[in-house]
């Protein structure tokens, strides 16, 4: 009975907040860049991407958008021929911001509304590893209020609070049947909030490059009322009582970048790398308010390592009103061997991103990207849960954006 346990609980549903699941579409003319956007400054999404650079946008802005996440996984069970597909379903990242500050002041304060991670996976409840998890509806919102200084026509800094407010659903099976055979069904869902921080200073260089420097602190998300449904026999329902609450904390990592722009005639040539500090998460930590023989509090490694990316883009402007973008980059998995989950079956990536940008009318410009990003195919086997196959993954992301800048 307690490897039942260990198997329901350890693998909690903070830990989806993982780096498969840091989604950072931040902007869509940064995302058709190949997610660039701490050495330069476009628009409103500067807030996410480097706050230093918020005082050196020429205008205001009021701009919001979307990006819809299609998470395509496919899981081959060791030994077998069988392929197990997650349903198609779609998670929606957006991103919303607001700039202002008088034309000639040195200054300009936003506030910045987006969702840095998040995740919708599904794979049913008939799957091989339905004991590990059915279904997982992750979300985190930031909202950051900045204020951006220029300090001279070369130099600017900037910083935001963090709040965010999370949330998750996630069912998985129960391997203690009833007397018609069905497996139970643990569900544990619940929100939480977090603070923390974003700042950045932004450079024009003699040469005419353009650098940023950014960090977003680690946020540490607490979950401290999150609702433990569990459906089993009658006979063992005194062993999972009902209702019953559970409380964890995961820290979503620091994030450190830089950034450099190059600006050749009509092009914008950008290159970032950012060193996401994931290794501060080494152990996930479940508490029941209401604990029996069978359910007890958990405590299970996690050990994650730091992650790395590497990311390019271009910008052509064509002619007044028509931008066209491409970029790509390559992201490290944070997660070690024996760590993969189906809840974000992470690996090294590669991925490619193009853009466009057009105005439609008199200060109100449309922006539109799409994004794929091939995982590269991991084999493993879980060290808690002993999941044992080969995961690969192909996501993909269309997005679109309004802005009004005046």
């Amino acid at each position: 009975m307690k490897k039942i346990l260990l198997l329901v609980l350890t693998m909690a549903p903070l830990l989806a907040f993982s780096q498969g699941f840091q989604v950072n579409l931040g902007g869509q003319k940064q995302i058709g860049m190949g997610h660039t956007g701490t050495g330069i400054v476009q628009d409103g999404a500067s807030i996410f991407f480097n706050p230093g650079a918020v005082a050196m946008l020429p205008e205001n802005y009021v701009q919001g958008g979307i990006s819809p996440l299609f998470f395509k996984s496919v899981f081959n069970p060791a030994g077998t021929s069988i392929q197990n597909h997650t349903a198609n379903k779609v998670a929606t990242p957006f991103e919303a911001y607001a700039v202002w500050g008088p034309k000639s002041s040195f200054w300009k304060f936003g506030i910045g509304v987006y969702t840095p991670f998040g995740g919708l996976t599904d794979w049913g409840n008939t799957w091989q590893g339905k004991y590990v998890l059915e279904s997982l509806n992750l979300k985190a919102i930031y909202i950051q209020p900045t204020l951006s200084i220029k300090l001279a026509d070369w130099v600017s800094i900037g910083g935001g609070f963090v709040y965010n407010h999370g949330s998750v659903d996630l069912t998985r099976a129960i391997p203690l049947a009833n007397s018609n055979g069905e497996p139970g069904q643990a569900e544990l869902k619940g929100g939480g909030k977090g603070y923390g921080w974003n700042a950045g200073v932004y450079f024009k260089t003699e040469a005419g490059i353009t650098v940023g420097i950014t960090h977003r602190s680690q946020v540490n998300t607490t979950i401290s009322a999150g609702n433990a449904i569990f459906k089993v026999p009658a006979s063992l329902q005194s062993s999972f009582p009902q209702p019953n609450t559970f409380s964890a904390t995961i820290p979503l990592p620091a994030t450190n970048s830089i950034g450099f722009g190059f600006y050749p005639r009509k092009w914008i040539l950008a290159l970032d790398v950012n060193l996401v500090n994931w290794d501060s998460y080494k152990t996930l930590s479940f508490d029941y308010k209401t604990n029996t023989a069978i359910l007890q509090d958990t405590h299970s490694a996690r050990n994650y390592q730091q992650a790395f990316s590497l990311r390019g883009g271009a910008q052509y402007k064509a002619n007044d009103k028509l931008a066209l973008r491409f970029g790509g980059g390559y992201a490290g998995t944070a997660v070690l061997d024996g760590y993969v989950t189906p809840e974000v079956p992470d690996a090294n990536r590669v991925y490619g991103t193009l853009g466009l940008g057009y105005t439609v009318a008199k200060h109100l410009d449309i922006d539109i990207s799409f994004e794929y990003e091939y995982l590269i195919k991991r084999t493993q086997t879980n060290i808690e849960s002993q999941l044992s196959g080969t995961f690969k993954t192909d996501v993909y992301i269309p997005g679109i954006s309004l802005a009004y800048h005046w």
